[in-house]
Parts: structure tokens; sequence; C-alpha cells
């Protein structure tokens, strides 16, 4: 078994109140120890617990299984090692488990969407752990409060990063608790806050690493260090606005004095935004070096403001940017249009087969959540693993003009004024299909 590193004094604490409180949320910073710390309070109350049912959850089953059942190799599976295995109970993924006072059955949920709580409706569960709380729905949450009334010991545990103040995990969920918890001090609510310095297997040259990532004025510092819940304000990318001149490039970086690429790139794609409707068409050239260490945005080119659609315009364009991007920097390996626009992917296709284009490289963009893009950007800037050539006037005014929403304060705002977000579009599908291997902090 993987033994985990020593509790800090606030872990100790926490895990002390778990003892004799039904309701325990730990809250924080990324890298604070919270699944782990989580984790090792649940399979040590779940030794002696008197139900025979359990249940974990997260935003999907992938989810849970990930951050409990196995936790970067200190999960459940690690701390029940020789006394449990994966299975099925009534159709539901679980881990049967072997203890003291006999087998439980732990179940595993996703909980993310509409629908989810009649996954695990009909069971009374003794304890129930959903790891990022605040990424589940509500009627999942409500559901895990009702489904452990009768527990012989009710234990619910939740962990989760900072959202803004007003989100609805806040005002519907915890508020309630934690004004009973002011009025009753025996009420039974527990709250840990913990940042990376309570993870005890982070030396200090490890943090102070992992703090020259961040842009410490940025709300994904005050989020993910200091584990605030920050509302995000005003220009997205501050440093890059008030002076880009660090985050650029010229050609003389990656081209010799004849002209000739220094060094092959392993990856060159091309991201396309479609445009109509008082919107650019928007095309952006990536280049990958050294697999995803070193990324450049490298060209741009635009169809102007239209009512409409012009797709002739558009494959016309697309297959003049497709060429030269070819000619310049070799194989182009992707072509990531907006994956909405299935019509004109299609017309893309027909126009790339016509004119000796391999049709079959033309692919919808992947999508990931809108409020990760930012922040995935930031960590490559910060880390100096993504340059903009300076040549891309528009890209570089785009980025540094973009905004965060007001009534969404965790995405970008949507105005599209000097249309930042037709420019911001494109150079994200240049990303969003390897941002799983780009992201420092996956």
């Amino acid at each position: 078994m993987n033994k985990p590193a020593p509790l800090s004094q606030r872990q100790y604490e926490y895990f002390q109140r778990c003892l004799y409180s039904w309701l325990n949320v730990a809250e924080g910073g990324k890298r604070g120890g919270k699944n782990v710390l989580a984790t090792l309070i649940f399979c040590s109350l779940l030794e002696n617990h008197k139900n025979k049912i359990h249940l974990v959850a997260g935003v999907s089953v992938a989810t849970a299984k990930l951050n409990i059942l196995d936790c970067d190799g200190y999960g459940l599976l690690n701390y029940l090692e020789g006394r449990c295995r994966e299975g099925k109970y009534k159709d539901r993924d679980c881990v049967y488990v072997q203890t003291k006072t006999g087998e439980k059955v732990v179940l595993v949920s996703g909980g993310g969407r509409d629908g989810d709580e009649k996954l695990i409706k009909g069971n009374t569960y003794g304890m129930a752990y959903v790891t990022e709380a605040n990424e589940c729905h509500q009627k999942f949450l409500k559901e895990v409060f009702d489904r452990t009334l009768s527990s012989s010991d009710r234990k619910i545990f939740h962990d989760l990063n900072p959202k803004e103040e007003e989100h609805w995990y806040y005002t519907e969920i915890l508020k309630f608790h934690e004004e009973q918890q002011a009025n009753n001090p025996r009420y039974g609510y527990n709250y840990g806050h913990f940042t990376l310095v309570d993870n005890m297997s982070m030396s200090d040259e490890k943090i102070a690493a992992t703090l020259i990532t961040y842009d410490k004025d940025s709300v994904w510092y005050r989020r993910d260090i200091r584990g605030e819940r920050a509302v995000a304000k005003g220009i997205i990318f501050r440093r890059f606005a008030e002076n880009n001149e660090p985050y650029l490039y010229d050609d003389d970086e990656i081209f010799d004095k004849n002209g000739k690429l220094k060094q092959i790139p392993s990856k060159v794609i091309i991201g396309i935004d479609f445009g109509g409707n008082g919107s650019m068409t928007t095309m952006v050239c990536g280049l990958y070096f050294n697999r995803y260490h070193d990324i450049r945005a490298a060209e741009e080119d635009c169809i102007e403001l239209s009512d409409d659609i012009d797709a002739d315009r558009i494959c016309e364009k697309f297959v003049e940017f497709y060429k030269m991007c070819e000619k310049k920097y070799g194989r182009i390996s992707w072509v990531f249009p907006d994956s909405a626009s299935t019509t004109l992917i299609n017309s893309l296709r027909s126009a790339a087969k016509k004119n000796g284009i391999s049709r079959n490289k033309i692919v919808g963009c992947l999508k990931n959540e809108v409020s990760e893009r930012p922040r995935s950007i930031d960590l490559l800037f910060n880390t100096g693993r993504l340059k903009i050539n300076k040549r891309c006037m528009r890209l570089r005014k785009a980025i540094g003009s973009l905004k965060w929403d007001e009534k969404n304060p965790n995405i970008p705002e949507d105005k599209n004024i000097g249309n930042c977000n037709d420019w911001w579009d494109a150079f994200c599908y240049c990303l969003l299909n390897f941002i799983k291997y780009i992201d420092l902090d996956r």
C-alpha cells in the first residue's frame, strides 16, 4: 500500500471534527490534498460503519473513479488493498469491501447531469462522498442528502475547488448549514480550507516551481493557489494587454537565414471560426514543437464582416490559407473548424477534395468547458510555452481585449467587440484537441 504524507495541522483537526460531524466540506486551492484527506477519512470510518451500502460520486463515474478510487495512487483501492474488488451491484459500478463489520458495497455514480439523481434512488446510504461537489447538479446533491437521512451514522463528504462567491453551491447548499452551525455548535457542519502548503508531499522547491506558473494578479492564482472564492472581473489577460512583448516571437526564431525551418513542427494545426450575422470568419495556424512543449500561433487570416455566410468565399479563403501554411511550415496535420457548423464543415471537405487536400484532415473541433480555456492559455503564457507571431496583430489585439462576462464570471464576455471572440475561438480551436496534453495542471 502507498503511504500518504503526514497530515498538516489543519488537515488533522478537520479529520478529528469529521468523527462527530455529519456534513464535512473540504474546500481550497489545487494540490491541497483534499481528495487524499477525504478518501482517508471515508475509508477509516467505513471500517466500523453499521450500514452496508455507501456512495462515492463525481461529475461522472470516470471522475469519481479517478478522484476517489485511484486518487494518484492514494485512493480507496490503495487504502483497502487486498480486501476490495471492483464489480457491479444491481447493474451499478461498485467496489466490494471486506471490513471488520462485514462486507460493504460502495456504489460509484456520476452526478453532473440533470437526471443523474435517479441513479442513486432506491437505496439508503450510510456515507456519501461527492468529489468536485460544486460541479455536480443541484438535484443530485439534494438527493444525496435525502438518501442518507436514515443512516445509522450519517456522514456526507464534499470536496471542491472555489467558485465565485455567488455560485449556487454556496447560496443554495452551504449557506443554510453555515447558519445552522452558527446557531447550534453541535449541529454537525464541518468546514475545512486547504491550500498547497497543507500538502506535506510537496517540497518547498515544488511549491515554488508551481507558483511561478501563475500570474499573481489573476483570478486563477486567487482560486487555485490561495483557495479563495474569487470573482473574475475586467480584462482576462491583463499582463498580455499591458505588454504583450514577452509573449511574442518573430520568424527569425524558427527560420534560418535561407528561410528554412530550423526545426520541423511535430504538428501544424489550423483552427477556423465561421462568421456571418455580424461576425468574421477567422483562421489561425498553430505550430507544435517538441510535442506539446513549445506552441506558436504562427499565422492569421480572415474574411471581413458580413451579414450572411458566403460558403464559397469561405472555402476559397480556406484553400488559400491552407496552401500558404503548408508551403511555409510543411504538412498540415489537422484542420479544426467549429464543430457546430456541420454544413460548412462538409463544404470545406468538398473544397479540399477538389484542390488535392485530404478531406479526412478536416475534423470538427472537440469542445471542452468554455471556462477552462482562459485558464489553460494563461498557464501556457506564464510558463513560456505559448507565443504569438508579431505579425498576428488582430489575434494579439483580440486576446488583450477579451473580458470576463459580468453575468457569467467564469467565461469570456460574448459581446464580440472588435471581433475579439471570433479570433479567440479560432485560436482556441488550434489547442482544444490537445489541451489534456499541454495543460500543466493535468
